[in-house]
């Protein structure tokens, strides 16, 4: 005969799993206070840098017209070869290597060159160049302009590039790199633990049932309360608001600024779950090669002849050429396409690389399609630098860094008034 079932006391069990519920929630709302408090400044600073760059190439145009917007002489002129326009630079800026030659072309835009400094050939320093970017008409040749990238002492046509660094680097270079990968990486965790503290409590008070729904209590999290509402509720609905609407966003700029600043973290995370394509660091030549048995042109067509035997094989097309580069401390050409393999439509990764020497096929490296690690990867920076989808991603991205602002500012109002609340009540009953 067998024994009878124990009995099971509900409003105990349900009293167990609210306390227990209650007391893991107390440990997440002060990880997400501390935490939020610390990268408060820094998710405040990107954000809001982060929303002007999503239209950065649109305010570079309008900051420095003369600069980025070029007029076609008459109906029927042609753009020059961009390998031509590359040797002219490169006779314009002796003492100097220009790197990579642009592809694409750009309807009414310049060609953008950059410049790198050549070491001293007597005593091996590299001196410092007094503009590293130049703009040249794709018309005739003749030189717009030229900046160094970033040097906001060169007046406002420096100022989206400043911006830049200050989103990227903080101005502190391979420091701030670091300081903003670490507060991304916060961030990326922030980002569920806020949004787990959103979520009401499954039980009911007192262990009974609950009054509404659990989405019908949860929901509350979603909307703005502000009729009759105390300054500290409507900082609390902002910021409640701000972190879930967009949090899908959210997770993707924070992991992605994992991706661009803590290469450390975010590698080894990422191969340990996901397919990569094979990646060999080259190694460097005993003296840089300036002059390959490849020159530029060649280069160029063997690119081609490269990507056109790549795309047959791996079954993708070929939309655009993006760009040519040499690096002469390694010997290494790189042609680079987009392609229906890229994720973004504002440039191209899919590439080539080949021996500069030999025009030995190197390594071939796809955005999208040949590994799901490089995959997602691909589709977290082309979303986060809003390189797809035109201006309504663009919009997406600007409101996020707008939301991020946000829920950094809202966050340290909220705990300066809970501060001042817990102080006052200390007083009182000191009293």
């Amino acid at each position: 005969m067998s024994s009878p079932a124990p009995s099971i006391d509900v409003p105990a069990s349900v009293a167990l799993i609210t306390a227990r519920w209650r007391l893991n929630r107390a440990v997440l709302v002060l990880v997400h206070r501390y935490v939020g408090l610390v990268i408060a400044g820094f998710v405040a600073l990107a954000g809001l840098t982060g929303s002007l760059l999503a239209w950065n190439h649109e305010l570079e145009a309008v900051i420095a017209p003369a600069l980025w917007r070029v007029e076609r002489p008459h109906p029927e002129a042609q753009r020059l070869d961009h390998l031509l326009l590359r040797e002219h630079v490169q006779r314009l800026y002796p003492g100097t290597f220009v790197a990579r030659a642009p592809l694409a072309q750009r309807q009414g835009e310049p060609v953008v060159f950059r410049l790198y400094a050549l070491p001293d050939p007597q005593t091996g320093d590299v001196p410092d160049l007094p503009n590293d970017e130049v703009f040249v008409d794709p018309y005739t040749g003749l030189v717009l302009g030229h900046r160094t990238w970033g040097d906001l002492t060169q007046g406002s046509k420096n100022l989206m590039p400043f911006v830049y660094r200050v989103h990227q680097s903080l101005l502190l270079g391979e420091t701030g790199s670091l300081v903003l990968g670490l507060a991304a990486l916060l961030w990326t965790v922030d980002c569920f633990v806020g949004a787990w503290l959103t979520l009401p409590a499954r039980g009911g008070g007192r262990g009974g049932p609950p009054r509404r729904s659990w989405w019908g209590r949860w929901r509350v999290a979603w909307t703005l309360r502000w009729r009759g509402s105390s300054s500290y509720r409507r900082h609390l609905d902002v910021h409640r608001v701000a972190g879930l609407w967009p949090w899908a966003m959210l997770f993707v700029v924070a992991w992605s600024a994992v991706a661009f600043n803590l290469s450390p973290v975010y590698d080894p995370v990422m191969k340990t779950f996901f397919a990569h394509q094979a990646d060999a660091d080259a190694p460097m030549l005993d003296v840089p090669s300036l002059s390959p048995a490849l020159d530029w042109e060649a280069a160029r067509r063997h690119g081609r002849a490269l990507m056109a035997g790549q795309a047959a094989q791996h079954g993708f097309a070929v939309i655009e050429e993006d760009a040519l580069s040499y690096d002469p401390r390694n010997g290494i050409y790189a042609y680079r396409v987009r392609s229906s393999r890229d994720a973004a439509d504002r440039w191209g990764i899919t590439v080539v690389r080949f021996d500069g020497e030999t025009g030995t096929l190197l390594r071939v490296w796809l955005p999208t399609g040949a590994a799901s690690g490089d995959t997602i990867r691909t589709w977290l920076t082309t979303l986060h630098m809003a390189g797809t989808g035109g201006w309504p991603l663009q919009v997406l991205v600007c409101a996020v860094g707008l939301a991020a602002s946000a829920l950094s500012v809202t966050g340290v109002v909220i705990w300066w008034k809970k501060r001042a609340g817990r102080r006052k009540l200390a007083r009182k009953r000191a009293a």
